[in-house]
């Protein structure tokens, strides 16, 4: 049995792109986990890309990075 594939929304969140910041022109999933911790802290922004943070977030508050770093260059 192969493991199920990635929703859309997980990917492009996975892929996305930040457009500003310390961290610009990073994918979100490539964004260190302190600088989440202290964006959550503060406030995601209501947004598409508040969203994606979340989920990216989410993903490595419970330790699932690994999982998910091969599919950033799968197409």
């Amino acid at each position: 049995m192969s493991a199920p594939e990635p929703s859309e929304e997980l990917l492009a969140a996975i892929r996305q792109v930040m457009p500003y910041g310390k961290y610009a022109g990073r994918r979100l999933l490539e964004i260190p986990e302190p600088y989440l911790v202290w964006m959550h802290g503060k406030g995601f922004p209501r947004s598409k890309l508040g969203q994606q943070l979340a989920l990216i977030y989410e993903i490595k508050l419970n330790g699932l990075e690994g999982m998910l770093r091969p599919l950033l260059d799968r197409r």
